[in-house]
């Protein structure tokens, strides 16, 4: 009898890199543009677009993240449950705290960004563009609000940055 183990050779950018470690898999290969040639399967961010077989995640808030290991650890012979995804969050209180809240808020948000839309939508908030109660927007689109009342900046070029310089420096962020 003949026995063929198929192996499916992973590709994964540096972004998603550690959501693929942590989702137990330890044989794939990094680059920021994933081809044919490095992989069977690229694993990548949901914006991303190659010329091969992807899966692509998201991101951005808590949820995605646990959403996406979990996604991610279905490829491997031991699916991750959700409570060992949990204990990769156990040192972030605020990912905990999002991560199973059932409370919703009646708040109204114009948004200026497609990054910030998710965090808020992951929060509870509802976004709108007009009737609003905040306008929410990230530093570097200062120049960009045309509204003057109720405006909420976060910071995000010094987090940006941040992420950037310990991702560079090979520093694992769970």
């Amino acid at each position: 009898m003949l026995l063929i183990i198929c192996i499916m050779r992973i590709v994964t950018t540096p972004m998603c890199e550690e959501i693929v470690r942590l989702a137990g898999i330890s044989d794939y290969v990094i680059n920021k543009f994933p081809s044919k040639e490095d992989g069977d399967l690229a694993i990548l961010l949901s914006e991303s677009k190659v010329d091969m077989e992807s899966l692509p995640i998201k991101i951005n808030t808590s949820s995605q993240i646990f959403d996406s290991i979990k996604k991610v650890s279905k490829l491997t012979d031991c699916e991750l449950s959700n409570e060992d995804i949990l204990k990769f969050f156990k040192n972030y209180e605020l990912c905990n705290k999002y991560l199973f809240s059932s409370f919703k808020r009646d708040i109204n948000v114009k948004v200026y960004s497609e990054f910030l839309k998710d965090i808020v939508l992951d929060v509870g908030f509802c976004i709108v563009s007009v009737d609003y109660d905040y306008v929410i927007y990230p530093d570097y689109l200062k120049n960009k609000v045309i509204e003057s009342e109720n405006l909420v900046e976060i910071p995000l070029t010094m987090i940006f940055q941040k992420i950037h310089l310990k991702k560079r420096n090979h520093g694992m962020l769970f």
